[in-house]
């Protein structure tokens, strides 16, 4: 079983922060008149190219990389007819790969991405777009309008947005974190479903483990639609679903919040011993 004990990364003390160093500034600013969907011709060439290649290469590289397996995709043919209207989905986010593996497992959707602006401006930003990435312009409130608006005419669309609810990357980390209420808060105003997926981890073999130095082999688990609960307030609806997307992927990945020696605390990115916690918590490590 993978024992968090051996894991060795500079986790910060908020749980809703980056860690990982950003060598590269392309200069973008994000504010009202940033295209955050692009839509001219030779954008959308490239990424259907970009596309192509994921098809026919990338996914391939990726789930040996990740070793990785898809469990739930059945979910997403029971529920086809809502998914086809729009939806969000949420996910743990635990590893620079790991979107590879979610577009892989929600295909033939396709998906945009909510992404740190930071990346975007980054040394892989570009990719980043090419794949659906959507800035997230954290300092311009213009900006921050623009971009729903964007989002909303995603959805207007019938499109699929994904969004790292617990709000930054921490690799091979294995509670949940709590979710950004952001999630939730475009899902009830766009009035979509929220998909919960949960990354778990497996024992990686010998060769994985000896030779090439792998922490973990990785599970995708693809829930089944959660749905805002209309006979509360809006505000109260948000906080709801989070707190429901949350408990979701937990016991995708065989977390049950109900039986931690905690109390789940939402919106609250300061508690680090809800998240460093391993009392109570179980693992999927035989999957």
């Amino acid at each position: 079983m993978f024992d968090p004990k051996t894991n060795r990364f500079p986790y910060p003390e908020e749980t809703d922060r980056h860690y990982l160093e950003i060598h590269k500034d392309r200069g973008f600013v994000f504010d009202a008149s940033y295209p955050y969907i692009d839509k001219s011709k030779s954008f959308l060439f490239k990424q259907k190219m970009t596309r192509l290649l994921l098809n026919a290469f990338v996914f391939h590289v990726a789930t040996i990389r990740l070793g990785l397996k898809i469990e739930g995709r059945e979910n997403l043919k029971k529920h086809k007819d809502i998914l086809d209207k729009g939806v969000i989905s949420v996910c743990n986010h635990v590893h620079m790969w790991d979107y590879i593996a979610v577009m892989k497992a929600i295909r033939p959707y396709k998906s945009y991405l909510l992404a740190w602006d930071k990346n975007i401006n980054g040394e892989n930003g570009t990719l980043i777009r090419l794949v659906g990435g959507i800035p997230i312009p954290e300092k311009d409130i213009a900006g921050q309008r623009a971009q729903l608006r964007a989002i909303r005419g995603l959805f207007k669309e019938h499109g699929w947005l994904h969004i790292y609810a617990e709000g930054s990357m921490w690799e091979y980390y294995q509670p949940i974190r709590p979710f950004k209420r952001g999630s939730a808060f475009i899902a009830v105003t766009n009035d979509v479903p929220v998909i919960p997926l949960g990354f778990s981890y497996r024992e990686p073999g010998w060769i994985r483990k000896h030779v090439f130095g792998q922490i973990a082999c990785f599970t995708l688990h693809v829930g089944e639609p959660l749905y805002a609960d209309k006979s509360l307030k809006q505000k109260d609806r948000e906080k709801d679903l989070t707190t429901r997307a949350n408990k979701a992927v937990c016991a995708l990945v065989g977390i049950d919040p109900d039986k931690n020696i905690y109390e789940p605390v939402f919106e609250d990115s300061r508690r680090i011993d809800y998240y460093t916690s391993v009392y109570g918590v179980g693992y999927k490590g035989s999957r």
